[in-house]
């Protein structure tokens, strides 16, 4: 039986295999390096060393051997033993032991085993595939001259930071003109404004003041369809009517007529002739009554506006 295939076979997965009652073969790592003399570069690497001192037995080989061939561990051992036997004899009779592919031993003057490495093995498992291999660089290339040399550039034009320095001082105040005149004013503020009437129903506006005028045609029964009112006679006073709302969806605008009456208000529907409904709260004939009714109603219904009839 070859004990050595065993050694090599335990050499790639295990620092150290002790073969007892010999001695103990220890991988060392080495990691990547360069020669500059020659330009090779080698791959990492372990290269295998041996110590007599580790000659215990650990039952690493032995158990190796044991399980791989189905010999139960007391002939595995036996075997060792045997093998071990037979390599201090030939030692001892100064012959070389030569392990394939591990290497080479030999007894000194002073008979202590030595032991050379075969130097191109490699039993570290992350370099398998890898070799050496030479790469010489450019000889006649110094980056200090790429890095300290002078790069033109076309100088910056003043004039163009000057004119995007004027450009800036007119548009300034421009801008800030035109944030400060909304926040002071109601210049730019619309009669028609986006709110959520009702969480559970979507509010539906109109987008043009002139429907928004025009005249209403009320529907006091909210729980009937929608009829257009016979027109009546013209009143002396003039009406404001606060509208909190336009809905496209007639079920929307009943919706809001019930939110209006849990509030206490006796809201009524008016359609208009773009096909809108529109929810009035409630109807005044003093401007002043109405606009303060407005003010008040906003905070509940944001966008609410006056109507004129």
């Amino acid at each position: 039986m070859d004990i050595k295939a065993f050694i090599r076979e335990l050499l790639f997965v295990h620092d150290c295999v002790i073969v007892p009652g010999f001695g103990g073969l220890i991988g060392n790592f080495s990691p990547a390096y360069a020669d500059e003399n020659s330009g090779t570069f080698y791959p990492p690497s372990r290269k295998i060393s041996f110590n007599s001192n580790l000659n215990h037995n650990d039952g690493l080989l032995i158990g190796k051997i044991s399980q791989t061939t189905g010999v139960n561990y007391g002939d595995s051992r036996h075997l060792v033993e045997e093998f071990v036997k037979v390599l201090k004899g030939r030692l001892e009779k100064g012959e070389q032991v030569v392990f394939d592919h591990i290497g080479t031993f030999v007894y000194n003057r002073e008979n202590n085993i030595l032991f050379e490495p075969e130097p191109n093995i490699n039993y570290h498992p992350g370099s398998y595939g890898l070799e050496s291999f030479q790469w010489y660089p450019a000889r006649q290339y110094d980056v200090r001259k790429r890095v300290t040399r002078h790069i033109s550039r076309e100088p910056v034009r003043i004039s163009v930071t000057r004119k995007n320095l004027w450009r800036a001082a007119v548009l300034i105040p421009v801008l800030a003109l035109l944030i400060a005149v909304p926040l002071k004013t109601d210049l730019f503020k619309t009669s028609i404004e986006t709110t959520s009437l009702n969480p559970l129903v979507t509010a539906e506006f109109e987008n043009n003041k002139k429907a928004i005028d025009e005249a209403a045609l009320i529907v006091p029964d909210t729980s009937k369809p929608v009829k257009p009112e016979v027109p009546a006679e013209p009143a002396d006073e003039v009406q404001y009517t606060i509208i909190t709302g336009s809905f496209r969806s007639q079920g929307n605008a009943l919706s809001h007529v019930e939110i209006l009456k849990a509030d206490g208000y006796e809201p009524e529907i008016n359609q208009a002739s773009n096909g809108f409904y529109r929810v009035t709260a409630m109807t005044c004939t003093s401007k002043e009554k109405a606009i303060s009714t407005r003010d008040s109603i906003s905070k509940k219904f944001p966008g609410t506006w006056i109507s004129r009839k």
